[in-house]
């Protein structure tokens, strides 16, 4: 498979941060980010030439450079960009030919695949940031949109009876299945879905996405939420906080709290009794 790779010369990390929320719409599923640069990746056979002059006219003036890539190695673009993640002494998130993370709580193996640019590492602080203050014992998880399943693991090791992991992208749900076996995890459950299956209720439910994607399935999470399920949502920017908050509450949501990290911010939410 082709993939048609832009070079944005960036001249913030805000600017950075903003492409990579609007790209993420789109179905860009790569990124490598440098001091004033960001390189972005599409499949050549999804591309759309009309959402991607839509994003273009928001950045008139943003120098970038276009190129096709052949059978691109995910494996090795990932490890030239991929850095451990680190929240506090929490968690760390690691690849296996990194050493190992001391001095933390705990810590997730994850295999290289796929590039994972700086608003991936805010997003997924800010999850974990989140859960940290939730009692998962014996709780019953929803992770919607598990991409390489790392708060599915996370969720397990923090005590979850269950947790069902779903993506609608086949290259995830397998990069998920490797590393749950990584991380000897036995209670995770991990299915391709393009919906919310709405069989079963949570009392936890994950969804680190897209602003597009948890506005539009707000009323899904309700219907599998048990009242009082705490909802932790990420993937938007603070710029977006407002029109989901309105979603929020017209979905019958009480909001919590909010936290940011650069642009991007994250949201817990609870179910209404």
């Amino acid at each position: 498979m082709n993939y048609i790779a832009f070079d944005f010369t960036t001249s913030t990390a805000g600017q950075s941060e903003q492409l990579v929320a609007l790209l993420s719409e789109l179905n860009f599923n790569g990124f490598e980010e440098s001091d004033n640069h960001l390189k972005a990746f599409i499949a050549e056979e999804i591309f759309n030439e009309e959402e991607w002059a839509a994003v273009l006219q928001l950045f008139p003036l943003l120098p970038y450079t276009k190129s096709i890539v052949e059978n691109i190695n995910w494996n090795q673009q990932w490890e030239n960009s991929f850095e451990p993640v680190l929240v506090n002494d929490f968690m760390g998130i690691r690849a296996g030919f990194h050493q190992p993370i001391t001095n933390v709580q705990y810590e997730i193996i994850i295999t290289p695949k796929m590039s994972f640019g700086t608003g991936h590492h805010a997003t997924t602080h800010m999850m974990v940031e989140q859960m940290q203050g939730i009692d998962f014992a014996g709780t019953n998880v929803l992770d919607f949109g598990t991409g390489t399943g790392i708060l599915a693991i996370l969720a397990e090791k923090l005590g979850a009876t269950k947790v069902f992991a779903i993506d609608n992208d086949e290259w995830s749900i397998t990069n998920a299945k490797e590393n749950i076996q990584l991380n000897n995890c036995t209670k995770i459950i991990i299915e391709q879905h393009d919906a919310i299956p709405q069989n079963d209720k949570y009392d936890v439910i994950l969804a680190n996405i897209n602003l597009n994607v948890i506005t539009a399935n707000l009323e899904a999470i309700k219907l599998v939420a048990i009242p009082t399920a705490k909802i932790l949502l990420s993937g938007f920017l603070k710029e977006n906080e407002q029109e989901l908050l309105e979603s929020i509450a017209l979905n019958g949501f009480n909001y919590i709290s909010t936290i940011q990290k650069g642009q991007w911010i994250a949201i817990q939410i609870i179910n209404k009794q």
